[in-house]
């Protein structure tokens, strides 16, 4: 049935009658989330909550003025939010777009162009050089037909399509998929499956699920519960004091509201944010797009880098690296498809014409080949091959002895050709000499050309051929042997043209891996990262490259993914011949056992498991659509060593929130401490809740954010990444924040009960010597304190300081905040003591460095992989939290505060 479509093509009644019941040839779409569903799901944070409920307070004591700057924060926290989450709409429309916008089919007898959205089951497509396959197919007639598959299976090789039916009836071999490239040759085939049920189709159903919460959305949660839990009872105990002591309920009403803003740090959403897009902005001047803003973050946390190979670790282009002949055996130098480099014979550099039969070698494939090189153009600095890689990295091997392609086919014009099939994996072409008399050139897989019933050699050459050969597959080499033979005469056209040749020698074929993937891979082995590399290609081929790139040690064992157990899932470091599907049950169970996972990769196949991996990276230059929309970091150079920057940079952030957490909670579980304690001490209101609000305007304000353009601790690198499980208050972080306000604390109520006791103005020495012992904290948590990096955080401290002496000295803030101004002793005196919170800061490091390192999860190597760098330290944009007035709370203080101290 298949046959008889095939040499007609479906009737447009039919085709129309299909088209009706199947639907047209596009990929699913996305079922989009409502608008007002995104922006619950961000409100539901449990830190926006405490936010929604201070703002909700500040509506009930009639202060509009807080409450309209709460809910910008809110309501810029939330636009981000949503932002993020609507990018992801895009992964399957990509997918649209790499299918081909039109067609050739056969229809009523003749050939029609049509959109690919009409093409139907049944329908037979017209397959030529650079087309791209509308639909799944069967091929049912082909001509030398050569299908790139590199985007959805892994190989780097062309896969060849033949008719099958003469005896070995190998299935496998005709089908094309959806999305694939011809990239020789021309056929026919009759579609087979269409839209969602065809191959991109079913790779567009994986891309539907995301990879969830990020480790620092996770985090955060948790911290926004602890906060919101502490921070309400304990204002609630302050507010219960207030009142059992008699103050105004009014004022501890408002007193207890202060607190509940000073001890949350409201303005943690806008410093996580901005920390993110510095980061963000950095990793784009060092050509690493980041398409989801929390991705940042998660990168210094991977622990575990899934890779793909072809055009990820490899550079994606056929490369000859070896060259056998009976005489000797050559390698070659060079990159890429441009003529650079040279052959070598040991020591020695070849030179035309040579004693070991390389030139004659050379030449042949020069003869025996359709493709081409095209040298770069104005936008693209490097060569192209034109047609099969695989012929085309011959060529590249011929000009780097200086055998011209042009001059080689001028002097042996090709007069007859037996072109390549996969039921004789050879090719076989035919040239006029000049002298008179016919070359035959064949070249092919060499169990094919090694075969006596083609050789006339003995068999002792034969039998040494076929063991190198099988040396050089193991080695990760796609190899082919080429042979040729004189005739006097021009075979007829039915002549068997392949027996009585003469062995030239064995071509080596490879992808080579990239320049700097080696220095990648240690650089995560050094930062305690484990590379695995997921590929469709052979395991010979994936197991050569993952030892020469340091992904696995020699002897260790490389999964088939044909014979896949669940236990390997989690424990192997390489897998070969995976299928879409297999990666994306690699990295699921990865994620299950606990590793936060980065996957790498470039083609269609590696989409899903980009999107359902923590962090998925893609290539940006030779990297399909699909792959840089399925991605959330996209590296616009293609080099791997930008991850390592990338993670170095995600590390810096989450560092910088870590560090702005112990500054903003200690000092405001410091401001609570000295509300309760200062009635025992007899100080019946320490602070004021206008001076509350100040203190929290100048800390949580340009110096909190500006703590969030700290440079990267040195050394860094040299780290494993923080447990995925492990709190953002964790790692002796909580125990800090708790060391740090003791010591705000006792230096804040020790001011104040002195000055009280000797009759100094003690409620604006307490004011004072609080906001300014939180600033000291801030220098003292700069991660290089001997260096000028970040000059911005020492620049706010400054401003900050200043604006808290103008509350001291200033007449329209001393109304305001209830202040009095202080003696030029007792102002030293404030000063003073308030560097005890940087000292405080400093030596809490000194003590208490954190958790060590665990020795096993670092790499021992001695290369200096990631050498300390500078950053440019961009001054951050002032948040609105910054320069909220809190003038309702300020004016209310004032009227109701029992009298100036």
């Amino acid at each position: 049935m298949i046959h008889q479509t095939a040499s007609t093509g479906l009737s447009s009644a039919e085709a129309a009658i299909r088209l009706a019941r199947d639907g047209p040839n596009v990929l699913p779409r996305r079922i989009r989330v409502p608008l007002w569903r995104r922006i619950v799901s961000q409100l539901r944070d449990p830190l926006i909550v405490v936010l929604l409920t201070a703002a909700a307070l500040t509506i009930a004591t009639g202060d509009l003025t807080d409450m309209a700057v709460i809910i910008l924060v809110i309501a810029v926290n939330t636009t981000v939010g949503v932002s993020q989450e609507i990018r992801a709409d895009h992964a399957i429309s990509a997918l649209s777009d790499l299918t081909a916008p039109a067609a050739r089919v056969l229809r009523d007898g003749g050939q029609r162009q049509i959109p690919a959205a009409e093409v139907v089951g049944g329908d037979v497509l017209v397959l030529a050089e650079g087309d791209i396959v509308p639909a799944d197919a069967t091929v049912v007639e082909a001509a030398a037909l050569l299908v790139d598959e590199s985007s959805l299976t892994g190989e780097a090789v062309p896969v060849g399509k033949t008719v099958h039916g003469r005896g070995n009836g190998a299935a496998e071999d005709v089908s094309v998929a959806a999305g694939t490239v011809v990239v020789k040759g021309r056929g026919r085939a009759v579609v087979t499956a269409t839209g969602a049920a065809s191959t991109a189709g079913r790779i567009a159903a994986m891309l539907t699920e995301g990879p969830g919460l990020t480790p620092l959305q996770r985090r955060l949660v948790g911290i926004g519960r602890l906060l919101a839990g502490v921070t309400v009872v304990l204002c609630a105990v302050v507010l219960a004091v207030g009142l059992v002591r008699g103050l105004p309920g009014e004022l501890m009403v408002v007193t207890a509201i202060s607190l509940v803003v000073a001890a949350v740090p409201e303005s943690l959403p806008a410093v996580v944010t901005l920390a993110l897009a510095l980061g963000a902005r950095r990793m784009a001047a060092r050509n690493a797009l980041i398409r989801r803003l929390s991705a940042v973050e998660t990168l210094g946390s991977v622990t575990v880098l899934a890779t793909d190979k072809t055009g990820t670790l490899t550079e994606g282009r056929m490369v000859v690296r070896r060259v056998w002949t009976p005489a000797a055996e050559a390698t070659l130098t060079g990159s890429g498809y441009a003529p650079g480099g040279s052959v070598h014979v040991g020591d020695r550099m070849l030179r035309r014409p040579d004693p070991y039969g390389v030139t004659d070698l050379l030449t042949a494939v020069v003869l025996c080949n359709d493709a081409g090189l095209a040298p770069p153009g104005a936008t693209d600095g490097d060569w192209t091959a034109l047609g099969d890689p695989t012929e085309a990295a011959l060529l590249t091997a011929a000009a780097k002895l200086g055998i011209d392609r042009g001059d080689v086919r001028a002097r042996f014009p090709r007069c007859d050709e037996r072109p390549f099939d996969s039921d004789r994996k050879r090719m076989t072409t035919v040239h006029r000499l000049r002298g008179g008399g016919f070359r035959l050139v064949c070249k092919g897989a060499p169990e094919a050309v090694l075969d006596a019933s083609v050789l006339a050699e003995e068999p002792g050459l034969s039998a040494r051929a076929a063991d190198r050969a099988d040396q050089l597959a193991r080695d990760g080499f796609r190899v082919l042997a080429v042979a040729q033979a004189e005739r006097p005469t021009c075979p007829d056209p039915g002549e068997d043209l392949e027996q009585g040749l003469r062995l030239l020698g064995l071509v080596a074929i490879l992808d080579p891996p990239r320049a700097a993937a080696i220095g990648t891979i240690a650089a995560c082995r050094r930062a305690g990262i484990r590379p695995v590399l997921i590929t469709g290609d052979h395991a010979g081929t994936a197991r050569a490259i993952a030892t020469e790139l340091g992904v696995i040690g020699p002897g260790e064992p490389v999964v088939d993914c044909r014979e896949l157990r669940e236990a390997d899932l989690t424990r192997a470091g390489v897998f070969a011949r995976a299928t879409p599907g297999q990666k994306l049950d690699i990295v699921q169970a990865l994620r299950e056992d606990g590793e936060l996972v980065a996957m790498t990769g470039d083609g269609v196949n590696d989409g899903p498991a980009l999107r359902r991996s923590d962090i998925g990276v893609a290539m940006g230059r030779r990297g399909t659509e699909v792959a840089r929309q399925a991605a959330d970091l996209v590296l616009a150079d293609d080099a791997l060593a930008t991850v390592v920057a990338a993670v170095d940079e995600g590390r810096r952030v989450y560092a910088n929130i870590r560090r702005f957490l112990v500054y903003a909670l200690s000092g405001g579980a410091a401001e609570i401490v000295v509300m309760l304690l200062g009635p025992i001490f007899g100080l019946a209101l320490p602070l004021l809740p206008a001076q509350i609000l100040w203190i929290n305007l100048m800390t949580h304000g340009l110096p909190g954010v500006a703590l969030g353009g700290e440079p990267a601790e040195p050394g860094a690198m040299d780290r494993p990444p923080r447990r995925p499980t492990e709190s953002i208050l964790g790692a002796g972080l909580w125990q800090r924040v708790l060391r740090i306000a003791v010591v705000l604390t006792a230096v804040t109520v020790g001011v104040a009960v002195w000055a009280h006791h000797t009759g100094r103005p003690w409620q604006s020495m307490a004011f004072f010597t609080l906001g300014a012992a939180q600033l000291g904290v801030a220098v003292g948590s700069r991660s290089r304190p001997r260096s000028w990096a970040n000059p911005m955080l020492l620049v706010a401290v400054a401003s900050a300081l200043a604006l808290q002496l103008a509350g001291l000295y200033l007449p329209p803030l001393r109304d305001l905040l209830g202040t009095r101004p202080l003696t030029g002793p007792d102002l030293a005196i404030a000063i003073a003591l308030s560097v005890l919170g940087c000292a405080a800061v400093r030596l809490d490091r000194i003590l208490h460095p954190g958790r060590p390192s665990p020795p096993d999860r670092l790499a021992s190597t001695g290369e200096e992989v990631h050498p300390e760098r500078r950053a440019d330290v961009l001054l951050p944009r002032r948040q609105p939290t910054c320069r909220t007035p809190w003038r309702r709370a300020f004016r209310l203080a004032a009227r109701r505060r029992p009298g100036r101290q």
